[in-house]
This record gives C-alpha cells, sequence and structure tokens, in this order.
C-alpha cells in the first residue's frame, strides 16, 4: 500500500519510470533481458504471437489444459490451435506434438499450477519458436541453484510471459508481461506496445505493486512451498493423488494445490465446503472442459480435466485456516 500511495501522491499514475523499474527487475527474476507490460493479458500473448512471427493461417501447438482465453486471442488472429496431450505431470506432451508438427509454426507452452519441466531439451527439439507461459510456474525450480541440473521456470522460451492477475504470485492488480534476450523479438514486441502507447501500458499505480513483492519475492516464494509441502504430506494420507511433480528435486512457487481425486469432484467439492475450506474444479476454464469425453484423444489429461480439484494457498493463511485445509486434504477420496 506504501508504494501504490507514494505513486499516487507523485501526480503520475499512468505510464512511467515505475513501470520501466518493474518491467526491468522483472525480466532480470525471469533471466531475460527485457520486454514490455501492458495492461491485458490477451494482449501481451498477442504480441508474443506475432514476435514469434505467427500471423493469419498459421498453426500453434498447445496443451489441452492450457487456458481458453488462448483460443479467443487464436480466433482474433484467425491462426488454429493444433491440441495436445499432456505429459504424465500435466505439462504438455512433447511426444504427442511430434506427431503433429505438420504446418505448425510455434508452440504455446502452458505450465499449470507451478509444474515447469526439467529440461529444456525435448522441447527445443521440436524446432518451433517457443513462448513458455510462466503465469502459474514463475519462481518454481527442479535442483540446487548452485548445481548444473537447476533449471526454473522461464528457461524453456524464446519468449516468456506471465500474467499480473490478483491470484498471481506476482500480481500487479491485472495486467502481463511479455520478455526475451533474443534483439529480434524485442524490436517485435516494442513495436506492438508503441501501437497503443500509453493507453495499454501498465500503469505506474499498478507496477508500484510488483516492484515491492518483487523486493520480498524469496521469502515469500519460500513461505508458498512451505505451505505446499504440508498440504502434500497431508494428501499422502489420502486416497487422491497428486498433480504434478511428487519430486524432491521440485521446488513448487505455491501458485495452487491441486489433487485428482476417486471420488466425484463436484462431492470432494462440497465435502471440503461443508468444513468451511473453499475448494474448486482445477481446469474448468482450460480448453480441454468441453473435451471430458475424449479420453482416445487425451489419455494422460483426461483425469486431470475431470477429476482435478483444487485448495487455497496462499502465504499469509492463519494456522487454524492451514490446519483446516489439511484436514480436509487428508480425509478427500
Amino acid at each position: 500500500m506504501d508504494g501504490v500511495l507514494q505513486t499516487m501522491v507523485d501526480e503520475k499514475i499512468g505510464p512511467g519510470e515505475r513501470k520501466k523499474e518493474f518491467l526491468k527487475q522483472i525480466a532480470e527474476f525471469i533471466g531475460r533481458k527485457d520486454g514490455i507490460a501492458l495492461r491485458s493479458y490477451p494482449d501481451v500473448l498477442t504480441a508474443s504471437l506475432i514476435a514469434a512471427g505467427i500471423s493469419e493461417g498459421d498453426k500453434v501447438i498447445v496443451s489441452v489444459l492450457s487456458p481458453k482465453i488462448y483460443l479467443e486471442v487464436f480466433r482474433k488472429m484467425g491462426i488454429e490451435a493444433v491440441i495436445v496431450d499432456t505429459d504424465e505431470h500435466g505439462l504438455l506432451s512433447t511426444d504427442d506434438a511430434a506427431k503433429h508438427l505438420d504446418g505448425a509454426s510455434a508452440v504455446l507452452y502452458f505450465e499449470p499450477v507451478s509444474q515447469i519441466p526439467q529440461s529444456s531439451e525435448d522441447i527445443k527439439a521440436l524446432g518451433l519458436p517457443v513462448i513458455e507461459d510462466i503465469t502459474q510456474s514463475i519462481g518454481s525450480y527442479f535442483g540446487d541453484k548452485d548445481t548444473d541440473g537447476y533449471f526454473r521456470a522461464g528457461m524453456a522460451g524464446d519468449i516468456v510471459v506471465a500474467a499480473l492477475e490478483e491470484d498471481g504470485v506476482i500480481s500487479t492488480g491485472g495486467g502481463a508481461v511479455a520478455v526475451a534476450s533474443k534483439q529480434e523479438y524485442l524490436e517485435k514486441l516494442r513495436k506492438f506496445a508503441a501501437l497503443t502507447a500509453p493507453y495499454t501500458d501498465l500503469p505506474d499505480m499498478n507496477a508500484a505493486l510488483g516492484i515491492v513483492q518483487l523486493s520480498k519475492i524469496d521469502a515469500l516464494l519460500q513461505r508458498r512451498n512451505e505451505i505446499y509441502r504440508m498440504y502434500q504430506q497431508s494428501q499422502l494420507k489420502s486416497e487422491s493423488r497428486l498433480f504434478g511433480s511428487a519430486s524432491p528435486l521440485f521446488t513448487s512457487n505455491g501458485y495452487g494445490f491441486s489433487v485428482i481425486v476417486k471420488a466425484r469432484p463436484d462431492d470432494s467439492i462440497a465435502f471440503a465446503n461443508s468444513h468451511s475450506v473453499s475448494c474448486r474444479r482445477t481446469f474448468s476454464d482450460s480448453i480441454g472442459y468441453k473435451y471430458q469425453d475424449k479420453y482416445d484423444r487425451f489419455p494422460n489429461a483426461i483425469a486431470a480435466i475431470t477429476r482435478a480439484i483444487s485448495f487455497p494457498l496462499y502465504p499469509f493463511l492463519s494456522k487454524s485456516d492451514l490446519e483446516s485445509v489439511q484436514r480436509v486434504i487428508s480425509h478427500i477420496s
């Protein structure tokens, strides 16, 4: 609040120095040189696709668990979605993508509920430009930061995008960023942003929120991962299955906690609600939600589409709230 109030008393709350500072900081945190920060996630997706050379009539490969907003962006651009299955961790299956490369021009790689790949080798092997969407995975990583096996969210993409909505690990109260290192991509991103600037730039007041959060990001991520691990221990006592990686090498950003239940999801949600714990279907807003009967086409993803539910995970949940969520997770079936 101090950051926002200071921006307001500066009598300049439109795009300006704080936006530039926030963009510099988040690009550095992700591991990219520079980029753009806009008020709209769909605009950032559009800019990234154009920067990757995508135009009307082209095809882009996406995971069936990707957010359905992708399809609206594709519709407006006149491009076709090539929808592929996931792997066992909920990430885009590069094996399935390899079967659908004919005519494809890029990969829009969505990383759901904090999940990331362990390397970028299989993704790069597809031979297409990769736009990595780390909206839900920013801050997640595999391995130790001081070892060769270290791999974090943002390392797989030629262009990396992240929405900054109110439910994000980093939030500016709305908006999104796209960052890259290659000059060709940066020039195209900036050209797109300049077309409607300053009206679509992320305002300083919003950027101030992001700057404050980035200044505390290590502590926030540590706390989120602690809660994720607590939930994971409770899940082991239940009949449900963890969505995503259970590897001890994986450090979650704590964006959320999702399990795949054996019972009817609505029954599990009702059970949670009866104990004053909010719960929802994890992928109700995904591309795949309308493909719940397509087991033959998406055999790996279908369980997540039909039976994955998510629990609240926030850094400032009270001890009693955490205990309530843990009890529900441990008894879910």
